[in-house]
């Protein structure tokens, strides 16, 4: 399995993706125009022709043998510049009477823009068959959350301050949002997934246009909705893990469709991007693949960025010694260098 950017012949394996993703993956919609211009605007970004803050890196998991694409991922340069950037942030608000002797601490929304210029790793999709025990020792999904970090490490002047993650939101059985129900479908006159469709197709603007300006008390929704503020949906819980090893923190910020948590950190406090190191190559006929693999290893030029396990640690010299076959997967030859991190 490797990571790799999608290309432009990616768009029949990219609209699967999608349509096994589902309702509430609002990044990955199911429409053939609009993932044909994502794959377009990818491709602008890694041959560096988009201004940096306008950028989508784009990437797929390949099967190897198969020549599959087994899922995704991406990372925003800067979100809200040209489309904005809405969340709930939670707040408080006190109330208190002398004369009654009481004191009160309400819970609030209140609409916000506050990651505008933020980066964000987003778009991470594993198709089902690709996970679970079987696949356990294959880490595709540590591959897919890893590999974006080693991308922003190599190439950091190209990114902000600080980077966010979306994590998607609590759905029941009927794959019904509760805060949904209990919110956006009063200012909305839509429902959750024409809504969604629109957010993911990038037409935002009339969030800031229907959502209210004023703080929104949330015991006025229904207790299931206030149990979903900040709670992820149950595939989303891994994904979340993942993160949060990396420091990346919820910090009150919500989506405002589904109420799913918005964590977020300093790029440079990131444990991966900390903990990366540069090596160099050496190829070797005599070298085998391990059977469990603890380091991840990623090319270090943009437009051919390449990621992929391999099963041996750096010497003490810092080189990395490859197999022929771990060599061919990732595109490198003795003398190239990577881009290196421990798991």
């Amino acid at each position: 399995m490797r990571i790799r950017p999608i290309a432009r012949d990616d768009l029949d394996g990219l609209q699967a993706l999608a349509q096994q993703a589902g309702v509430g993956f609002t990044s990955l919609p199911d429409n053939r125009e609009f993932l044909a211009g994502k794959i377009e605007a990818a491709a602008s970004a890694f041959e560096e022709r988009t201004p940096v803050d306008d950028r989508l890196y784009f990437f797929v998991l390949e099967d190897e043998i198969s020549g599959e694409l087994a899922g995704c991922c991406a990372i925003e340069g800067q979100v809200g510049r040209e489309v904005p950037f809405y969340n709930y942030r939670l707040g408080t608000l006190a109330h208190s009477s002398v004369q009654l002797d009481l004191h009160r601490t309400i819970d609030t929304l209140f609409l916000s823009s506050d990651h505008t210029g933020d980066a964000e790793v987003c778009s991470l999709f594993l198709r089902p068959e690709y996970r679970g025990e079987a696949n356990k020792h294959l880490r595709n999904g540590a591959l897919l959350s890893k590999a974006r970090w080693l991308f922003i490490a190599q190439f950091r002047d190209r990114f902000p301050e600080k980077v966010l993650a979306e994590m998607r939101g609590v759905f029941d059985e009927n794959n019904t949002s509760p805060f949904w129900e209990s919110l956006g479908k009063h200012f909305f006159p839509m429902d959750f997934s024409e809504a969604d469709r629109l957010t993911g197709l990038g037409q935002k603007s009339f969030i800031g246009e229907l959502m209210p300006k004023f703080p929104i008390y949330t015991t006025f929704m229904a207790e299931e909705a206030r149990a979903c503020i900040g709670q992820v949906h149950r595939h989303t819980r891994p994904a979340l893990e993942m993160l949060k090893k990396e420091g990346l923190r919820w910090e009150g910020y919500i989506d405002i469709f589904d109420g799913g948590p918005t964590v977020e950190a300093y790029i440079d406090d990131v444990r991966a991007i900390r903990n990366s190191r540069l090596c160099q190559v050496e190829v070797s006929a005599g070298a085998s693949e391990e059977s469990v693999s603890r380091w991840l290893a990623a090319t270090t030029q943009m437009l051919h960025f390449t990621a992929s396990w391999i099963g041996r640690a750096p010497t003490e010299d810092n080189t990395i010694v490859l197999s022929e076959q771990e060599a061919k997967r990732l595109g490198v030859v003795t003398g190239d260098s990577l881009r290196l991190l421990e798991t």
